[in-house]
């Protein structure tokens, strides 16, 4: 526990064993995330981390609100206001920012999955003993976070000496990805009943892989929708305007005005929004590229 975490526990630790009795969930959340502190350590930076910003961010806008209005009581009230919900904001954040960190990794889980279990599947139909097929996977395998989750499951194995489904029954708390969880879930009932994991791991890779091919066909419609969107929207929109703000000047007379509002459209709007376009095509891209 750094001096930062200390101290925070030290002002806030009581009030955090409160508020962590609310907050079923956060053990689970920081787990799965990665985020490897205790709930009441975790607590104790957000609260000291929000009331440091109440403090900060209070005299700081009362000062700035007094001196641009020059009226004592309506900058109090509205630096506090603002400081209060900027601190509410700060603590929601911070406390839901393991869920944030779990969808990421969830995603990133889900995107590779297909390709993650075909790979299992080839590697254990050589008949090497599961554990073996896990080692090998976290080794050699580059499928990001799929291989860190393997790659724990076998250090459980090595590092600490757990036998094999008590290392998957670990990771199956640990990963965020439910469709991993199903997967090992499904891995440790096959240990568990005796049946062929190879053909399971078929089965699985070939359900994946049809899945990931009917997101493909899904996406390639939406992409269209898209790209006839953004030549509606932003290519012909921008023309038309320029076209259109020229003849306004043409005849009005007025030109200072008009040049500015194109120099906004063409140089800062049109690029923020073609960003904008790009991140929206790779988030709903299926494999994440």
């Amino acid at each position: 526990m750094g001096f930062y975490s200390r101290f925070g526990y030290m002002l806030f630790g009581s009030f955090s064993e409160t508020v962590n009795s609310y907050l079923t969930d956060l053990r689970s959340d920081l787990k799965k995330s990665s985020i490897k502190i205790s709930p009441l350590e975790y607590l104790s930076i957000t609260l000291l981390t929000t009331f440091l910003a109440f403090v900060i961010a209070f005299p700081l806008l009362s000062f700035i609100l007094a001196y641009i209005f020059e009226e004592f009581l309506f900058s109090f009230i509205t630096a506090f206001t603002t400081s209060v919900l900027l601190s509410m904001g700060i603590f929601t954040l911070s406390i839901n920012y393991p869920k944030f960190i779990m969808q990421g990794k969830s995603k990133e889980i889900e995107d590779s999955l297909p390709f993650a279990t075909l790979y299992l599947s080839t590697v254990a139909g050589s008949k090497l003993p599961l554990h073996k097929t896990f080692e090998l996977f976290s080794k050699f395998s580059d499928y990001g976070e799929i291989t860190k989750q393997i790659g724990a499951l076998v250090n459980d194995i090595k590092s600490f000496g757990l036998d094999l489904n008590t290392a998957i029954e670990r990771q199956m708390e640990r990963t965020p990805s439910k469709r991993l969880t199903e997967l090992l879930w499904g891995i440790l009932s096959g240990i568990r009943a005796g049946a062929d994991l190879n053909i399971y791991l078929k089965e699985k890779s070939a359900s994946f892989m049809a899945e990931y091919r009917r997101k493909i066909y899904e996406y390639s419609h939406t992409l269209s929708v898209y790209i006839e969107l953004y030549l509606t929207s932003v290519v012909l929109g921008t023309i038309f305007f320029t076209i259109l703000t020229a003849i306004m000047a043409g005849i009005g007379g007025v030109q200072g005005d008009i040049i500015f509002l194109q120099f906004i459209l063409i140089f800062m709007m049109l690029p923020f929004i073609s960003v904008a376009f790009i991140f929206l095509i790779k988030s709903s891209t299926p494999g994440g590229e």
